[in-house]
């Protein structure tokens, strides 16, 4: 899949097959879409194209200081994209400048002489342009003047794309990875950096990687404890080793070991693993919720609970990649 992010420097695509979108999770209903994108750029001897935005257009055109959690980094998407099969990638500087091309403008500046469009793949309710007056009504006008043609995605399929996004995300901030992985069509990973901690997992037999989270649109899990695959990220490239290990991850305020009841940390065990990686960049799938965080009446308590989650943890099926064939 090739990146393209300057428009001025957009190449002559062939019989360009558009659809264009948010496509944060990359999930089942996102991938019909690619799945139908991908045939009909066959059927035309076309190149399949996806037009999606940064930042999210919400931030721009939204409530003042909305706080916009993502299912996936811009990185995340790319990379998921990537694996999909599409040819063309174009990311869209949302700015406040380009918020007020009017529709007509977006159809006829941005949308046909960008692009050229062979044809546009979109849905019924789709809006855009300043106010969001355009519609699909208007790129049927469009597509008389502009020569591209012009397919509907089924209304179905949109109501499932509006209702897995919106649960997905409450899915994840509520601890219900199992339904935003069935969502997903993969398992829900996020990235961290390891850093040191107070490392008194180790004293009691459960040595725990310490992560740091740096972009604050990503959305995590709700507190809690969760059977977890970890792999980690080579460099440079940041590619994954290829390597899973399972484990458990803890999200929460320690009650047990911590007085302080304002700092959320998120700790990973990875079972059978004990080397120092402190500096290193895991990715963690989040298989399932195994319990809530709790107080234990001292150290031997919490490491007997331990036990038990880890002997959960390891029943729990290895996280899955995604696969548009498998959607």
């Amino acid at each position: 899949m090739i990146i393209h992010r300057p428009l001025e420097e957009l190449p002559v695509f062939r019989n360009a097959i558009i659809t264009i979108g948010t496509f944060d999770g990359v999930h089942t209903g996102h991938q019909q879409i690619i799945r139908q994108l991908r045939e009909e750029a066959l059927r035309a001897n076309g190149e399949s194209l996806i037009i999606s935005f940064h930042p999210h257009p919400r931030k721009i055109v939204g409530k003042s200081g909305e706080d916009i959690k993502l299912i996936n980094t811009p990185e995340e998407k790319i990379e998921l994209l990537s694996a999909f099969g599409i040819d063309h990638l174009v990311i869209v500087p949302f700015t406040e400048a380009f918020s007020q091309l009017t529709a007509e403008q977006y159809i006829r500046d941005f949308l046909f002489e960008k692009f050229h469009p062979h044809t546009v793949i979109i849905g019924y309710d789709h809006r855009f342009g300043k106010g969001r007056l355009g519609d699909y009504h208007l790129l049927e006008e469009g597509r008389n003047l502009y020569g591209y043609k012009l397919k509907e995605i089924p209304v179905h399929l949109l109501s499932e794309i509006s209702v897995s996004s919106t649960r997905i995300r409450e899915s994840i901030m509520l601890g219900d990875v199992e339904t935003a992985n069935q969502l997903l069509g993969y398992t829900y990973f996020f990235n961290g950096l390891v850093t040191e901690g107070n490392k008194l997992g180790r004293t009691i037999g459960f040595p725990t990687a310490n992560l740091k989270i740096d972009d604050w649109e990503k959305i995590l899990p709700g507190q809690g404890v969760y059977a977890v695959d970890a792999e980690f990220m080579t460099d440079p490239g940041k590619q994954l080793s290829g390597v899973k290990l399972a484990g458990m991850m803890n999200i929460g305020k320690r009650p047990t070991i911590n007085n302080d009841d304002s700092q959320i940390t998120i700790e990973v065990n990875l079972f059978n693993f004990d080397e120092s990686i402190y500096g290193r960049t895991i990715r963690v799938f989040v298989k399932k919720y195994l319990r809530a965080e709790q107080k234990f009446n001292g150290l031997q308590e919490l490491k007997e609970q331990l036990a038990r989650d880890k002997a959960a943890a390891i029943l729990v099926p290895q996280s899955n990649a995604p696969s548009i064939e498998a959607s």
